[in-house]
């Protein structure tokens, strides 16, 4: 567990993330990372949310039409 503090950053508040989390999150200074509120509190990630449904949407769609993609490959 890592406990974060909070700090005045101008005139919002933000939380330091130390350099071991910011490496196992694969992040760096200027990424992003989405706050998703889960029942349990929330969750920081790099990845979008919005990009996991694009994907499973696209990988649903490619499975319906596999037999279109396979000629078109020809």
């Amino acid at each position: 567990m890592t406990t974060l503090k909070l700090t005045r950053i101008g005139t919002s508040t933000g939380a330091v993330l130390p350099r071991e989390m910011l490496t196992r999150m694969k992040v760096e200074k200027g990424d992003t990372l989405y706050a998703i509120e889960t029942t349990e509190g929330y969750l920081i990630t790099p990845y979008d949310p919005a990009i996991a449904d694009q994907l499973e949407a696209g990988g649903e769609f490619m499975k319906e039409y596999r037999d279109t993609f396979k000629a078109l490959a020809k």
